[in-house]
């Protein structure tokens, strides 16, 4: 939930963090500098509908820096004055300064539609005030960066951004048209390219599951050609997942779209990571919503035993991979290696039985049990 509180101050200013960061941002100081996301059209995203995106003004992001750096400061000294300090800035504070203060995250969904001088602005504000951060990350989209003038890159990166996460999703013009991404293949490529020659770390986003039970070998083929031209630094895993607030979820319900249980989604990813070649990225599945978090390492030496993993659970019989589908969407299991677990199987056979999971209805119980963790 987003957090905007009043300043006892001034009513005018408020702190403020978005709703969401990517996982590998836990760590990270949350700082908003722009409100929602300004496309908003994705049809497998709720996150944001309904509401309208803005840019904060600059002045209230430095606000932010600095009330931060002020109850840090009061931390450390043993002199913090909590009077007219609002309990979202003082949880930050605190959470981030146990943490090691190393990282920051700009929010929301695209904070490089700011200005680049304004944003060079708010780099080295975070700079000048905590000298010990490490790195500075962001979201953005394709379509805003191949839009930035290389130079701008260049700039950002010499003033502190060193990471840009993309939602690439596809690959397939097909399906990213389908979805409503808002840009295609050769965008994302042009996008990723810009990012890497800038200087900065590279973090795309594959959505396993997004061409639907229709266009799943076109999807992984595509997505796996775009990979291979950009070369990413990261290529993060977040399987499709769908809340009752994203239009492709009213698609499946009206039957336009029809959607790939996780076996079928297993046999797509697999197809994908046999499709990569010649680039040295690091694949990671660092989100729950991944059936096989197993499916990391660095290519191309690890691609043969990334595959491995995913063949292990494709040649598992149904029964065995219905266990380990509601283990793992329960929560109860941490990886294929959890099935060697009698603790870890009986409670997901508990769950089986008492909700008279079937092979032919194991999907519809795993869609349900997602809809926690989006």
């Amino acid at each position: 939930m987003t957090n905007q509180i009043t300043n006892k101050e001034d009513p005018h200013y408020r702190f403020e963090q978005g709703p969401i960061r990517p996982p590998s941002e836990a760590e990270s100081l949350l700082l908003r500098v722009t409100r929602n996301c300004p496309w908003n059209q994705c049809t497998f995203c709720g996150l944001y509908k309904g509401e309208k995106f803005s840019i904060r003004p600059l002045e209230e992001v430095l606000r932010d820096i600095e009330s931060i750096r002020q109850a840090i400061t009061g931390i450390e000294t043993g002199e913090l004055n909590t009077e007219n300090l609002d309990p979202w800035v003082l949880a930050s504070s605190r959470n981030w300064r146990e943490n090691g203060m190393k990282s920051v995250f700009l929010q929301d969904a695209n904070t490089l539609s700011v200005p680049p001088n304004d944003l060079i602005v708010i780099l080295e504000a975070i700079r000048k005030n905590f000298p010990e951060v490490e790195r500075i990350t962001s979201y953005a989209r394709s379509k805003t960066i191949a839009k930035l003038p290389d130079d701008d890159l260049k700039r950002l990166a010499s003033a502190g951004l060193s990471r840009i996460h993309i939602g690439m999703e596809s690959g397939s013009d097909r399906v990213l048209t389908m979805v409503k991404k808002g840009s295609d293949k050769e965008t994302h490529i042009l996008a990723g390219k810009k990012v890497k020659k800038a200087g900065i770390e590279l973090s795309e986003y594959i959505m396993p599951g997004l061409g639907g039970a229709k266009n799943h070998k076109e999807h992984a083929l595509e997505t796996a050609s775009a990979l291979n031209q950009i070369n990413p630094d990261f290529i993060r895993i977040r399987t499709l997942a769908l809340s009752d607030r994203s239009q492709l979820a009213t698609d499946v319900e009206n039957g336009n779209f029809e959607k790939a249980g996780d076996v079928h989604v297993a046999e797509e990813l697999l197809l994908l990571i046999e499709n990569l070649g010649g680039i040295t990225s690091t694949i990671l599945s660092d989100h729950i919503l991944n059936l096989l978090p197993e499916v990391e390492g660095v290519l191309p030496q690890d691609k043969n035993r990334i595959i491995k993993v995913i063949q292990g659970f494709l040649e598992l019989d149904s029964d065995e991979q219905m266990v380990y589908i509601i283990g793992r969407r329960q929560g109860i299991m941490g990886g294929l290696y959890d099935l060697n677990s009698q603790a870890r199987r009986r409670h997901a056979l508990e769950f089986i039985h008492a909700n008279q999971v079937t092979i032919q209805n194991v999907d519809a119980f795993a869609d349900e049990l997602m809809k926690r963790y989006i």
